[in-house]
């Protein structure tokens, strides 16, 4: 192996090791990210226009509208995002099984990682939190720079 082909798995190994070239700080980690939300934005988009369900998402967006808890069954906080594309998903957050975002507004970035279910207003964003039984994937909202699972 050559010196610069060692030299290129040392590089990409050790960004892998800091989450990925999106956490790059600089132009270069901008522009990244910002290609980053744009292809979150186009998966949500796809499986809207698709009306797909059961597919496991990454984005962020801007609190459009606060709504109140669904206390039918297990506890949820809603709450609706507006995509950076302009599209809404309903954020349905299980707060029987992960903690409530306090201080929540409208205007508020979030972040989030969970399951997406198709509907005709824009989607649903759910499973936004550990599953205790381990059977479904673990998700998460950012908000204000705490992690909410």
């Amino acid at each position: 192996m050559n010196k610069r082909l060692r030299f290129a798995i040392a590089i990409a190994l050790a960004m892998l090791g800091f989450g990925g070239i999106q956490s790059l700080t600089g132009p270069l980690g901008a522009a990244v990210t910002a290609e980053r939300v744009q292809s979150e934005d186009q998966i949500l988009a796809s499986a809207f226009s698709n009306r797909q369900s059961d597919l496991q998402v990454q984005g962020s967006g801007t609190v459009l509208k606060l709504l109140a808890d669904d206390n039918k069954g297990s506890r949820h906080q809603r709450f609706i995002l507006r995509l950076d594309s302009g599209q809404t998903v309903l954020v349905a957050h299980n707060i029987d099984l992960a903690p409530r975002i306090d201080g929540i507004s409208v205007g508020d970035r979030v972040a989030f990682y969970g399951e997406y279910e198709w509907n005709p207003q824009g989607g649903v964003i759910h499973w936004t939190h550990d599953d205790p039984a381990g059977r479904h994937v673990a998700g998460w909202l950012r908000h204000g720079g705490q992690m909410y699972r």
